[in-house]
Order: structure tokens, then sequence, then C-alpha cells
């Protein structure tokens, strides 16, 4: 053996000169796959009651494994355990570590397995750990919007279309609005999750093993549905992180949706809410600031989101079957995608019920909007008039509002009628914003009775998971 063989290694056999240490640094993955560990000793223990259950092992083997692998969980528990970058990866460190503490039967665990299929196994049982956490803060923000919508069935507030005020809507409607995205974001979440939940272990490097392993034990073990069916493609693929990605863009780009309502919303321009102050700071040198940091931040997050997709997609794009050195760089955008909608979604679900519905802000701006009009042509139509000639008579009337700063429902009957001579008083039912919101009585409608339907069937749906 040379001189400058790298000893260390455990993989050393075939090289004759140590490896540099800039490459070596460079190539390590210790350094954030660490955080992979109780998924890696997941692996091994369920790998290694399979290989004692095939003959590969004995008992006091397993035995000797699974006594050292929960002080290796302990260590790192502590904070005790001593990482080394010479070793490379999580997978490598835990290892020798292993052996060092039971001798030759450390390096026995290893037999039937690569680090191929090992990565592919942890980073699953990582990023399926990761969709369960979020599926819960998702689904706990799902209630607190859904409850927050059933009290306010008939608060009134002004809809929008291009930012200018369209017609008046119930506050209710417009927060079971994000209860749809984001129901359709948990079903997307639940559908990644069905497609990664399959072992990979037991591909090996790329094309299977020797031994007689048993792929349907190790993946009932560790709770997969079953063992993925090509070797090549299992220690290849992907698919499940862009797709976890992929949805992670959606939804953070449907919380940035909300945030900017939210900052919009509790702006004085607005002031159509308020935020409790331990959602919001203040400003360094103006005292009156109360800014509402937590929708900001989350806002601002869709960008580093966003580019970890593009990052996985451009990563994958050009690579060969089978495994390649590039999939080390899948992690760190994986990481920090689970960690930044982790903790979005939370603020989020301990923010949104706690918010403050300014009601007579709210109804007021509905009021001044001419949100009414539609609603005006509505009853011109059914007094017989064609819509093309309801919306001119209606515009007029708007015009004159606007000239004279008088709503719809502030004019006269005698005004009204010098637009069109068949409007009656009963017109003065539907201009006011009840009567607005109350004739949209139907599935999907902002009657209050119809957002009410909704909110419950919601609740009962969140319920059934």
């Amino acid at each position: 053996m040379s001189k400058e063989q790298d000893t260390s290694k455990l993989w050393g056999g075939r090289f004759s000169e140590a490896t540099d240490a800039f490459v070596q640094r460079f190539t390590a993955s210790v350094q954030f796959d660490q955080r992979m560990a109780a998924q890696d000793i997941k692996g091994s223990l369920a790998h290694a009651a399979m290989l004692c259950q095939v003959g590969v092992l004995d008992a006091a083997e397993l035995e000797e494994i699974e006594q050292g692998l929960a002080q290796i969980q302990a260590e790192i528990d502590a904070g005790s355990f001593q990482w080394s970058i010479e070793l490379e990866d999580v997978h490598m460190n835990i290892e020798a570590r292993l052996t060092q503490l039971i001798g030759v039967t450390g390096k026995k665990l290893h037999t039937g397995r690569s680090r191929n299929d090992q990565v592919a196994t942890d980073i699953r049982l990582y990023l399926r750990s990761g969709i369960d956490a979020i599926a819960a803060q998702l689904s706990r923000l799902q209630h607190g919007t859904i409850a927050l919508a059933a009290q306010h069935t008939d608060t009134i507030m002004p809809g929008f279309t291009h930012l200018q005020t369209a017609q008046p809507v119930a506050f209710g409607h417009h927060l079971l609005a994000w209860n749809e995205m984001l129901q359709r974001d948990y079903g997307r979440l639940m559908d990644c999750r069905g497609r990664l939940n399959q072992s990979p272990l037991g591909a090996a490097a790329l094309a299977g093993t020797t031994y007689p392993i048993d792929r349907e034990h190790t993946a009932s073990a560790l709770g997969f549905d079953k063992p993925t069916e090509n070797s090549l493609d299992s220690v290849s693929d992907r698919d499940f992180a862009i797709e976890f990605c992929s949805f992670a863009a959606l939804l953070m780009t449907h919380l940035s949706r909300m945030s900017e309502e939210l900052v919009l919303w509790t702006s004085s321009q607005f002031n159509f809410i308020e935020l409790p102050d331990r959602f919001c700071t203040g400003s360094s040198i103006m005292p009156q600031k109360k800014n509402p940091d937590v929708p900001e931040l989350v806002r601002g997050k869709v960008g580093r989101v966003n580019g970890h997709l593009i990052s996985l997609l451009t990563l994958m794009k050009s690579q060969p079957l089978a495994y390649n050195k590039d999939n080390q760089e899948d992690k760190e955008p994986l990481f920090d995608t689970v960690d930044t909608v982790l903790d979005s979604i939370r603020a989020f679900a301990d923010m949104i019920p706690a918010i403050r519905p300014q009601q007579e802000q709210m109804r007021e701006a509905a009021r001044r909007g001419f949100s009414t009009a539609t609603d005006l042509a509505d009853y011109l139509v059914g007094l017989g008039l064609p819509f093309r000639d309801a919306h001119e008579v209606v515009g007029q009337a708007v015009a004159h509002g606007v000239a004279n700063d008088l709503d719809l429902a502030e004019m006269d009957l005698a005004t009204l009628q010098g637009f069109c001579a068949d409007i009656r008083e009963d017109v003065f039912e539907v201009l006011t914003l009840e009567g607005s919101i109350a004739a949209r009585d139907h599935l999907g409608g902002t009657a209050p009775a119809q957002v009410a339907a909704a909110a419950r069937r919601a609740m009962a749906l969140l319920e059934q998971r």
C-alpha cells in the first residue's frame, strides 16, 4: 500500500493517493445531509433485520448492530457525535462509527446495498416526514380559515377585480376562496406523498444485488407501500423531490396572494382588518408604524421556493441513468423548501384565526364603490331591457353619482327614473349591500346562507382526513 493511500475512506482500496484536501471538502455532503441521520439509522435497522431474516447475518450480529445504532442515535441526539468531512456523508460517518463500536460486524451492515439506494431511501423517508408535518400545519391553517369564515357569513366587504371595487361579497366568502386554494394544495401534497412512498432499498448501486434479499420486508418495515420496480430508476429518480417543490411553489404562490391582501387590508388606506401586535413589528424611526412583517416575509419567500424548483429541474434535465454525483445537489434545495414551507404555513396557521375584521370600514368601502351597479343592471333586465341597454343606463346613473358624490342607493326614485322610466320603488331592495349579496343565493354564491353551507361542507371535508 502506498503511504499516500487514503486509509480513512471506506472505499479506498482502489486508490493509490489521497483525495486532494480541497476536493475532499468540495465533494463532501455531510455538512448538510447529516440532518437525515435518523432516517439513515432507521433504514439501516430495517436492512439489518432483513439480512438476518435471509441468513446473511445471525441473531447475535443483528443485536450488535441494533445496539450500536441505538448508541449512535443517542450520541447524535445529545450533540456529541463527531461528524467528519473526511468520511464524506451521513452514511459513511454512521457506518464508520458503528464499526468503531462493534468491530467487524459493523462492516457487514452494508452487505447487499449501496450508498446509491441508501440515499434514495433516506431522502424519501426524510421528505415523507416533512410532508406529514406540512400536511398537519396545512390542515390547521384550513381549520382556522374556515372557522373565521363561518363567523362572518354576512360581514360585507367589497369584492374586487383589477383591484377596483366590483361587487359586494361576504368576508366569509372571501376567506373560503382562500380555503379552496389550500384544499387543492393539500390534494397535490397527498398525491406527491403517494408517489414517493415506494422503497428503493435493495436496488443497490444500480442493478440490484446477488444476495437473497427480501425487498418487501424492508419496504414494509419502513412504512412504504411497496418496493420500487426498476433498480436503475430506483437510484436515480428524483421526481418526488421535484414534484414536492412544484407543490411548494404553488402553495407559496397562494400564501403570497393571501399575504398581499393582508398587507393591503392592514394599511390605513384600506383598514379592513387588524393583525395582533405579535405578528407585526415597528419602525426604528417612525413611532406610529405597525408593519405586517409576517405576511410580507411569507410573500417574499416564494422567490426562494420557486428558485429551488428550477434548480432541481435543471439538475435532472440531462442526467443519464443511473446515479450521478450531480444528485448530491438535490438535498439543500429540498431541505430549504421543506423548512420554508413548514415555517410559512405555521406562521399563517397561527395568524389567520387572530385576524380582527373592521366590519364598518369594510361595509363603507363596499358602499362607496358603486358595487351594486350590476344589481341595477340585472333589475332592468328583469323589466325587459336587453342587457346591453341596461348596461348603458346604469353607466349613465354611475356617471351622475360620480359627479354628485352619490351612491346608487342614495339617489331618489325620481333621479333613477330619469335614466329609465320603468324603475319602481322596489329597486332599492336590490341596491342595498345586503340585498345584493342575498341575491347570489346559489352554490358558490356569496349569499350568507350559501357561505354558511359552504363553510360547513369545508369543515366536514377537513374532518374526514
